[in-house]
């Protein structure tokens, strides 16, 4: 009799002993990072999206109170308070670091020799610990006998009462902000780097100007790395805690001294919330809903990118 073989089935190719050794030593590698993930990341997130339907205070079991939290939470002043500042922080905050590292990067690309030098003094304000900027602009902000304000005397200005009137404490703190855009500067200048020169050449033969070589091709040939950063920072801005809450509410002389709505930053009253006074499923209903506005933000901004982001050889 005629012995058949059955073929195997189409798209479907049985590996070889190689490849699932391969494969199981690839998954030996990933599985510190699926723990952590699963562990740290998307347990805690399944956790917290649970307690915000209930009402928990950490010592008694959560109680399930359905929508609750949410209805409290769009009725709440403190929210929509912390929501406006944290709001208003990014609307200024970003625009300001990227215009401001784009410039630096732009004299940087001129330094030549230097350039690894400056670089690196860029740089180095990024590794510094968020307490301690924290507590240094806490000094450099003082009324009295901060520098900044001294530095104002000397041209004539009469320095604002950065860390105690309302009206000047969040300019103050992005002044404080402007402190960490080192990596901007550094990914600007990268992007830079980049650019064909042969595109300057063939504009300056059609006669274009400084203005319109970095209208018509540096910008968009930047795009990419303009639209990561726009994203980053902004995300980085709605999440705004360490350097804030060491200047006015980890620090006894400053709590007392302003009024402390000037500085509630959304986050920060979160963890008010939840590790002050112990409403882990409110706070939780706030953490979800500072996701479902960054979520939002990003997924516009990404809609925006289709029509202003150019990546080098993609069809056109």
């Amino acid at each position: 009799m005629a012995t058949t073989v059955s073929a195997p089935a189409p798209g479907r190719r049985r590996r070889t002993p190689l490849a699932r050794r391969e494969a199981r030593w690839a998954y030996l590698f990933l599985a510190p990072w699926i723990v952590g993930f699963l562990v740290f990341q998307a347990g805690p997130m399944i956790a917290s999206a649970w307690l915000s339907f209930t009402e928990y205070d950490v010592i008694n079991p959560p109680e399930y109170t359905g929508l609750d939290n949410y209805r409290e939470l769009m009725a709440d002043p403190q929210v929509a308070r912390s929501l406006g500042n944290t709001v208003y922080y990014t609307a200024l905050h970003v625009p300001l670091v990227m215009a401001i590292s784009l410039g630096l990067a732009l004299l940087l690309k001129r330094v030549g020799r230097l350039q690894g030098f400056f670089r690196t003094v860029f740089y180095l304000p990024v590794m510094t610990p968020a307490v301690a900027v924290g507590i240094l602009f806490l000094l450099l902000l003082n009324t009295q006998d901060g520098l900044i304000n001294r530095a104002l005397g000397l041209v004539g200005i009469d320095g604002p009462s950065w860390t105690t009137d309302p009206d000047w404490v969040l300019p103050g703190i992005v002044l404080m902000s402007l402190w960490s855009l080192g990596s901007t500067v550094i990914i600007y200048l990268a992007a830079l780097q980049n650019v064909p020169r042969d595109l300057y050449e063939a504009a300056d033969l059609d006669g274009a100007g400084a203005w319109a070589r970095f209208r018509h091709v540096t910008v968009p040939m930047i795009s990419g790395s303009l639209f990561f950063t726009l994203i980053v920072n902004t995300i980085a801005s709605l999440q705004m805690f360490t350097e804030v809450y060491t200047m006015y509410f980890g620090n006894r002389q400053t709590a007392g001294s302003f009024n402390s709505d000037a500085a509630s930053f959304y986050v920060i009253h979160l963890f008010q919330e939840a590790f002050q006074f112990l409403h882990m499923g409110f706070a939780s209903a706030m953490a979800w809903l500072l996701f479902v506005i960054i979520l939002a933000i990003t997924v516009v901004q990404v809609k925006l990118s289709n029509r202003f982001v150019y990546y080098e050889g993609e069809d056109q």
